[in-house]
């Protein structure tokens, strides 16, 4: 029951980690979608002015130059008409004059004559251009122009006028041309330098604001930089976050059902299979261990297999794990070796050079009553305990002082102990040197990799020389090709198993195997 409720609760655990994972993930992808959304949304908008402020400047020097090609006499009523005509046919033009020299002489809108006088001038162009940005030096009636000269005329416009209140809607916006502030909306709106603030949308949220800057670089040098209340932000991504909570609540809902469903599978899997057990209906094959120098066969691994009433078979790669997280795998252990001395015991009394390999795990020598089940199931059909090699994987191992303890007194009793897919784990010499083991068994990973290009293949190589140097004997595990069988006997290794020698066989299978391997007429207990 203890072993039961762990299983709850890492399937609890398990559960929760998901919706907080979830969770997160859709947290992540809901601010990234409105971020992404939000810079889109203010670049169209960030271009749609920048345009909107280069057409209107380059329009100004065109209409300039045509003003300064007219040849009509400095200030006469046909010079000023055609000065008016042209500030009237462009919305952001509030004024135009004329210049004699560092004299502006006259004009139309709302500079007339001499009122406008600015000194120092912000930009000076190769072209001759001259600008002045909104400053105290260019206003006039309370409004700070940008005033242009080309030639002999200038054009003064109302930067406010650039600003299109329909598309800044309710934000605060800024524009700034070659890193001069042009305009703001609203006027008294204070916003932050473009140099000082990232591209892109920020989020302030000491000032509880988000600010974005974009900028265009065309003709000019152009600079949008816009500030709105995050609530703004909030309400208009509000139905976006609507949606994405009820996309995981599905997902979240989706993903318990999926959870507890596997852990009533695995809880009702272990009551099948302990039932299974007590009804005796997982079986249990024999695959042949052979010398790779003559294809004799010298034992076998002991392998366990539940086959359902609906002839289903289930992987020992699945129903294993479920046992040993119920906390009964001994009792698979117990079986399995009960079969093997019901199947195999006048085998192995009668031959004492053949062994059968039994698969062993950490809870098996962890409980401390291995020992005495083997002493109790060999005693019974009068077999040695030399007959019965132990395979467990290193994992089982490490860090278990009782595991440990427990091999120690297996080999005492003339078992012998083997190091089961070694290269899967730690395979590190210093924990062979540690365990008290006489053999190894290469992994079939690392059979198959045998004579190939692969990462793998290098490995089998120094595995082999490792046990090589300590003196074990070498099981190759998932031979099926005769070049693979050849390369390892080449290389020293002594006895292989795969299918090129046999796949698992029933205990009557194996014995007409065996019998046929060694000659003699032995016959099967089946």
């Amino acid at each position: 029951m203890i072993r039961r409720d762990r299983l709850l609760w890492r399937v609890s655990l398990a559960a929760l980690a998901g919706v907080l994972v979830l969770f997160g993930a859709l947290g992540v992808y809901v601010r990234n979608e409105s971020l992404a959304a939000e810079e889109q949304r203010l670049e169209r908008l960030a271009r749609s002015l920048g345009v909107t402020v280069e057409n209107a400047i380059i329009s100004a020097r065109d209409t300039l130059d045509r003003l300064n090609g007219l040849g009509l006499e400095p200030c006469s009523d046909a010079h000023l008409a055609a000065m008016q005509n042209a500030a009237f046919a462009r919305s952001h033009i509030r004024a135009i004059g004329y210049w004699q020299a560092a004299e502006r002489l006259c004009g139309v809108g709302l500079v007339r004559g001499t009122e406008l006088m600015p000194q120092r001038a912000d930009r000076i162009y190769e072209s001759g251009v001259v600008a002045w940005w909104p400053g105290p030096q260019t206003e006039v009636g309370g409004v700070q122009l940008f005033l242009m000269r080309y030639g002999e005329h200038d054009v003064a416009m109302d930067p406010a006028m650039l600003l299109d209140t329909g598309v800044v809607e309710a934000l605060q916006a800024g524009l700034w041309v070659e890193n001069l502030p042009m305009a703001a909306y609203p006027a008294d709106a204070e916003l932050p330098s473009p140099d000082s603030i990232p591209p892109g949308v920020t989020f302030d949220a000491e000032h509880g604001r988000v600010i974005s800057r974009f900028s265009l670089g065309t003709v000019f040098p152009i600079d949008i930089v816009a500030v709105e209340p995050i609530a703004n932000f909030r309400d208009r991504y509000l139905p976006m976050v609507i949606m994405a909570t009820v996309l995981g609540l599905l997902l979240i809902g989706s993903w318990i059902y999926l959870v507890l469903r596997y852990s009533r599978h695995q809880l009702s899997l272990g009551s099948e299979l302990r039932e299974a057990i007590a009804q005796k209906r997982l079986v249990v094959r024999y695959q042949p261990i052979v010398e790779l120098s003559d294809s004799r066969c010298v034992g076998a691994e002991a392998l366990v297999r539940w086959r359902r009433d609906s002839g289903h078979t289930i992987s020992p790669d699945i129903f294993i794990p479920v046992a040993e997280a119920e906390g009964f795998l001994p009792e698979i252990t117990r079986y399995v070796l009960h079969a093997v001395a019901t199947d195999i015991g006048r085998l192995l009394r009668d031959e004492s050079d053949f062994a059968i390999s039994l698969n062993v795990s950490r809870q098996d020598l962890e409980e401390g009553d291995l020992e005495r089940v083997l002493s109790d199931e060999l005693d019974a059909v009068g077999v040695a305990p030399s007959s019965i090699s132990l395979e467990i994987t290193e994992r089982a191992l490490v860090g278990s002082e009782a595991a440990l303890r427990a091999i120690h007194d297996l080999r005492k009793r003339g078992h012998r102990v083997a190091i089961d897919d070694f290269g899967t784990g730690y395979s590190s010499l210093s924990y062979l040197e540690a365990f008290e083991i006489d053999s190894l068994k290469i992994d079939k990973a690392f059979v198959d990799a045998i004579e190939t290009e692969t990462v793998t293949s290098s490995v089998i190589s120094h595995v082999i020389e490792m046990a090589h140097s300590l003196d074990l004997d070498i099981v190759a595990e998932g031979i099926e090709h005769a070049h693979q069988a050849a390369w390892l006997l080449e290389k020293g290794v002594a006895h292989g198993q795969g299918f090129l020698y046999g796949k698992p066989l029933s205990a009557r299978q194996f014995l007409s195997y065996h019998r046929t391997d060694r000659g003699n007429d032995l016959d099967s207990d089946d």
